[in-house]
């Protein structure tokens, strides 16, 4: 029998068991539906007085689109030994170092893995996520300089529908996936969010600070475009 992940069910979906999660929203002004990449599912998002039957109603509406965008999905990049996984846009095998000390780190063109084979997921995840704070911190913070902002902190953060944010209170964030995208990409998503700093729209000074800041928007949106989900998939 299939177990369904935490706080999610499996329900068919064209014939198939998928997971679904439902999840009650105060902000939201209608039900909607989004792929969850993560579970290979869907989320269900429901207004606080909206019924989970509504939310099946719409589910059942689009369960071939559903079911078509599910078989879409990239296969997921498991962080497990052997695999390869980008970092900055470079392939890195994930090769284990059970005999050294120092949890997991960049060499060679690997991602070098100490300790017991149980912990080397969670060790390869923490090691790109460092590496992400580091590197996207670097990033805003040189270019906030540049357009003489300053943000508040930076957080990387394990998002799905967002590579960045940026709250009213000059808070940054980012995704930590961003890390294995190619340099121009994670160049134009912290320069887009540093511009949030000095605009929190997307008017057209926002695009011209924008603009000043990267000269990749093109180049990293098409880019995220067609990888987008792919990087998602990764972990």
């Amino acid at each position: 029998m299939t177990t369904p992940p935490p706080g999610a069910e499996l329900i068919a979906v064209a014939g198939a068991l998928t997971p679904v999660t439902f999840k009650r929203s105060a902000r939201a002004k209608r039900i909607s539906l989004r792929l969850d990449t993560a579970r290979n599912g869907v989320l269900i998002t429901l207004p606080e007085r909206a019924t989970r039957r509504a939310g099946l109603a719409l589910l059942q509406a689009h369960e071939g689109w559903v079911a078509e965008k599910l078989a879409a999905l990239p296969r997921a990049l498991k962080l497990e030994a052997g695999a390869h996984v980008p970092v900055q846009g470079v392939a890195h095998l994930i090769t284990p170092a059970p005999g050294a000390r120092g949890g997991a780190w960049l060499e060679d063109g690997a991602i070098m893995v100490t300790g017991e084979a149980a912990f080397l997921s969670r060790r390869v995840a923490d090691c790109l996520k460092r590496l992400a704070r580091q590197e996207l911190t670097a990033r805003a913070a040189a270019k906030a300089q540049l357009a003489g902002l300053k943000p508040k902190t930076v957080r990387i953060k394990d998002t799905r529908t967002r590579w960045g944010s940026c709250a009213p209170d000059g808070t940054l964030a980012f995704c930590w996936r961003l890390i294995c995208a190619p340099g121009f990409v994670q160049d134009y998503v912290v320069a887009h969010e540093v511009a949030h700093l000095g605009h929190m729209n997307h008017s057209p000074a926002f695009w011209a600070l924008t603009e000043t800041l990267t000269p990749h928007r093109a180049q990293a949106t098409r880019w995220l475009t067609d990888n987008g989900l792919e990087l998602l998939r990764i972990g």
